[in-house]
């Protein structure tokens, strides 16, 4: 087979370390796993892909039980579950093999600076080669993962000299494997993926063997946090309401969670209302470095949210995967990666008064796209590091799926541990972190002389050229400078239908909607603000900004400046810190004169869950077809996301969200215009509102302390009364309900043999759509509203769910049957079939009938016929939502042919046994005349050892045409997973023949 070539000289040169390990110590790793003792395991180092497994409890240990001295995490977890009680004297027992490890040799012991130590490292410059000296920092942090998991079987010393040799291996596309220490779980993702591990347990007791083995032996950290909706809104109570209906929603999602959090070890749950995932992650998961019984090594994790990368500005390597290769890490598979280039962002100077963070985060993502990051690390260095604050660093890291990138890293210097020392982590903790950093050259002291550092590509920005803007009106990285905001509306109304352009008659762009709000006369225009959100996750992490919002609400306050009571305001905290500083500060009181009240703790109008727009102003925006606003304070504002009724969506600071509020439409000249009448009749200017830095600081300074997260985070895992009554069964194996439409069994696995099928080609396949360019995941699987006439919709009506109680997608994801319809619903998709039409529907090209994708693609199942997708660049870009993947294998697409993917969305679809393939450079479907009416064959080998990553394969149609593709199977294990229909079938069986 394909792995066999790769991996036989591992084999030899590691069958000795294997048989070195004690028998008692073999023991150990299989009672934590519940697999078969070791002691016929050497025999097995020949079966298919025992590498990929090879040790995987061994290393696993050293990735869990940080010694955190304030009520850490894992001492969260330990005093939830007490999950595996065998871990230390696990490491007592094979501390003889210790001297098996190739790189023994250069462990090294950390003193404490009064006496004993802190505990053992794997010492990168006790390897005394100068090319480490010119790593990047993201980079080192890669090479020490290898040289500790180095077993010469799984991660050999050739991996090693690799990411040394990082400078001239990176242009090649060399893959490594790499072990995370910890997974970040949503819910939104964590309960397609916990009822993945379900399900899976049920496979592996179908296959005649233990269900336990499926069990995450990595530390799982899973925050309930993307459930809440904006129903209730401008209340007082509305934290409380809309947490009430969040229940109401979503009991038996949180039901279930509440099993795995039981039924699985090593896993804890966070509970609803404590806050978004990134900030808790930031606040309060993130370690920094690990000290796992002594064994001291870096952070680092993978998430199932693309925002997982906002734990870089900590200096911690943590990046977004689908759930799927997610799921693959929890069981110990280490991640295969292609050795990333490393673009160096210097940053100089300071920024100008009444510049923001969020100024400059839109700034450097339009810088990154255009300068083309896909697939790299960024790490960001120079003087001007120690002007940003952590939280501006994290708003920074928070964007790196908008600018393409998998890490946006700010290794950790100064401004780190001050961070770590506010947030509560202990005087020992930060000295610990700081001098296992500085040991194992990790840190950067900018009071030092800097080494000069190697990089793939450089970019360099002087902060004090950042000037206020947002970012709009449909992609994240489509920046106005706010002085021109004005003309570029205009522009977008004239320009043809767009990511910048509406398309809107020059007789109607001053059409005025006239309607009654609650008895008031009301008014909306093209342009008007209908939704203004400060919303969880991104800026809420970063005091200025929300203070300098506060800010910006009592000088409108005080000058006579109210909201539109029309437009649906909301604050949402990424955590309860938030909430304390605000009142601490008291400006939390102006906040909610101005109609921004906390409406919930979690991810809300930035996915979405921005509820329902008053009925009047719903119908004034459908009835006079008005192009209304939303401005948000998250990340993204893609098309259809964050509400169906807001055409066009802007990101901003959320100061400038509270002026966008105040002015009410988008469509005016802050500099220039006005944003209302005051009081005493003057008109008040934008520059009469905004705060000054220092007033900012002032306020930061005497209101964000220390002892506000020790408090919040202590009582953690304390949940609240709603969800302490959640009961749920003790057992082994979920108890599947066949009649819920929120958790139901997925079919993936369903007769599933220990045989592999094997790689497979396409014959005479019929397009199920044709796509343009930036198709992202939220086109593919939205995670808003369910439409009242969609085919999910239908699904949930025939079984007795009203449409108040649809939720949205995003909270059904564990019910396949739902998920499957909701497959390209997007009511903005754009499918060149329906020749401009707009809307989730294709052509049934045998009949020619316009039909729900859905629909469609049932009637092609049904026949027997294959489909594939036609698709230009960026091909889902967006959130990492593995249900982007899991949909069409469901709906029957065997192939996806695009210009160019996104980073986690091709290595989903290769997990789901989808073929990724890309046009050859400067070719696409429209310059090869291909209309999506032909069918399509992919002349692909049906022998797995006759696939290589990368290479091309040729693709002909009924019609004549012929043309050549690059197979995106880009590393040698993904053809495993591939060979085997995708990578929980590869995981299960290798589990099988333990």
């Amino acid at each position: 087979m394909y792995c066999r070539a790769r991996f036989a000289s591992r084999l030899a040169s590691t069958t000795a370390a294997a048989a070195s390990f004690s028998p008692s110590a073999c023991s150990r790793v299989s009672s934590l796993i519940a697999s078969p003792s070791s002691a016929s395991s050497v025999s097995f180092w020949n079966q298919r892909y025992r590498s990929l497994s090879f040790s995987s409890s061994l290393r696993s240990l050293r990735c869990s039980a940080p010694r955190l001295h304030w009520r850490s995490p894992e001492s969260l977890r330990v005093l939830a579950r007490n999950p595996v009680p065998v871990v230390e004297r696990f490491h007592r027992r094979i501390a003889t093999t210790a001297s098996e490890h190739p790189f023994k040799g250069v462990m090294t012991s950390l003193p404490k600076p009064g006496g004993g130590e802190f505990g053992k490292f794997y010492s990168l410059p006790a390897l005394n080669d100068p090319r480490i000296d010119r790593l990047p920092y993201s980079i080192r942090i890669l090479l020490e993962s290898a040289i500790r998991n180095c077993d010469n079987f799984q991660v050999t010393k050739d991996d090693v000299e690799k990411i040394i040799d990082w400078e001239n291996t990176s242009p090649k596309q060399v893959e490594i494997p790499f072990k995370p220490a910890r997974v970040l779980l949503q819910d939104f993702t964590g309960v397609p993926a916990v009822v993945d591990l379900a399900s899976m347990r049920d496979a592996m007791k179908n296959l005649g063997n233990d269900p336990k083995k499926i069990n995450p032996l990595v530390p799982v950290d899973l925050v309930i946090d993307h459930s809440v909706q904006v129903d209730v809104a401008r209340s007082e109570n509305a934290v409380q309401e809309n947490m009430e209906l969040e229940f109401k929603r979503n009991k038996e999602r949180f039901a279930f969670l509440k099993w795995g959090s039981s039924a699985f070890h090593n896993m804890l749950v966070v509970p609803p209302g404590s806050g978004i995932v990134h900030q808790v992650n930031l606040e309060y998961l993130g370690r920094v470095v690990f000290n796992s019984d002594g064994m001291l090594y870096p952070d680092s994790v993978v998430g199932t949210d693309s925002h997982t990368t906002m734990i870089d500005g900590l200096g911690v390597a943590g990046w977004g995967v689908g759930g799927i290769e997610a799921e693959a890490a929890m069981l110990g598979q280490p991640m295969s990666m292609v050795l990333p280039g490393v673009v160096g962002f210097k940053l100089s100077g300071k920024l100008r008064d009444g510049v923001t963070a969020t100024d400059l985060v839109l700034t450097v993502t339009q810088m990154l796209r255009k300068h083309g990051v896909v697939g790299k690390f960024v790490e960001f260095y120079g003087e001007g590091m120690g002007e940003l604050s952590l939280a501006d660093r994290a708003t920074i890291a928070n964007m790196s799926p908008e600018y393409g990138a998998t890490m946006g890293f700010f290794p950790v210097d100064h401004v780190t541990l001050q961070y770590l020392k506010l947030t509560g982590r202990s005087d020992e903790t930060v000295s610990m972190i700081e001098a296992y950093l500085r040991a194992n050259k990790m840190f950067v002291d900018y009071n030092e002389p800097q080494q000069e550092r190697a990089y793939s590509s450089y970019l360099q920005l002087d902060l004090a050229e950042v000037e206020p803007c947002i970012s709009g009106p449909k992609r994240p990285h489509d920046r106005v400078p706010l002085k021109e905001m004005k003309a570029d509306w205009h522009a977008c109304l004239d320009n043809n239908v767009g990511f910048k352009g509406f398309a809107v008659p020059k007789e109607e762009q001053n059409k005025v909607a006239k309607f009654t709000f609650h008895g008031l006369p009301a008014e909306l225009r093209h342009g008007s603000v209908v939704i203004a959100a400060i919303t969880s996750c991104t800026n809420t992490s970063n005091p200025s900004v929300m203070l300098g919002a506060g800010l910006v609400a009592k000088k409108a306050y005080e000058l006579g400046l109210e909201v539109k009571p029309w437009i649906k305001t909301s604050l949402a905290p990424g955590s309860g810190v938030v909430t304390k500083y605000l009142l601490q500060s008291g400006l939390q009181k102006y906040l909610n004169q101005q109609g921004f009240n906390i409406v919930g703790y979690g991810c809300t109008t930035c996915i979405g869950n921005s509820g329902e727009l008053d009925e009047s102003v719903a119908s004034a925006i459908s009835e006079n077809d008005i192009i209304a606003a939303a401005v948000l304070s998250g990340n993204r504002n893609f098309e259809g996301r964050v509400h169906p009724l807001t055409r066009a969506n802007y990101l901003a600071s959320p100061p400038l969200v509270v002026a966008y509020a105040l002015a009410g439409t988008v469509d005016i000249d802050f500099e220039k215009e006005p944003i209302g009448t005051g009081k005493s009749g003057k008109s008040i200017y934008f520059k009469d509102i905004w705060p000054s830095n220092d007033e900012i600081a002032q306020v930061v300074q005497s209101s964000v302390l220390p002892d506000m997260f020790k408090s919040t985070y202590e009582a953690i895992t304390k949940g609240n009364l709603m969800w302490n009554q959640l009961s749920v069964p003790a057992s082994t194996l979920y108890s599947w309900d066949p009649s819920s439409t929120y958790i139901h069994e997925p079919p993936y696995f369903k007769n599933m043999t220990v045989v592999p099928p094997g790689p497979h080609g396409v014959k005479d396949a019929y397009c199920l759509l044709n796509f343009g360019d930036s198709i992202t995941t939220d086109h593919i699987s939205p995670a808003g509203s369910i439409q009242k006439d969609s085919p999910a919709a239908k699904f949930l009506l025939e079984r007795g769910v009203d449409k108040k109680d649809f939720n949205s997608y995003g909270s059904r994801r564990g019910n396949d049957e739902v998920m499957a319809r909701g497959t390209f619903a997007n009511i903005r998709i754009v499918n060149k079939l329906l020749k401009g039409e707009v809307g989730p529907k294709t052509i049934h090209v045998p009949t020619g009938e316009k039909l729900y994708v859905y629909d469609a693609a049932m009637r092609y199942k049904a026949a027997g016929q294959d489909t594939i997708v036609l698709a230009g660049a960026e091909y889902g870009s967006g959130s990492s939502r593995d249900w982007a993947a899991k949909g069409p294998m469901l709906l029957g697409v065997k192939a996806v042919i695009a210009k160019s993917f996104e980073r986690i969305h091709r290595s989903n679809l290769v997990g789901m046994g989808i073929i990724p393939l890309c046009f050859k450079p400067g070719e696409d479907a429209d310059s090869l005349g291909l209309t999506g009416h032909e069918r399509y064959s992919i002349d692909l080998p049906n022998k797995i050892s006759e696939i290589r990553p990368g290479q091309d394969v040729t693709v002909t149609t009924d019609t004549g045409k012929s043309f050549m593709c690059t197979v995106r199977f880009d590393t040698e294990v993904e053809l495993a997973y591939f060979d085997h229909g995708g990578i929980l079938p590869f995981v299960i069986r290798n589990l099988n023949k333990e």
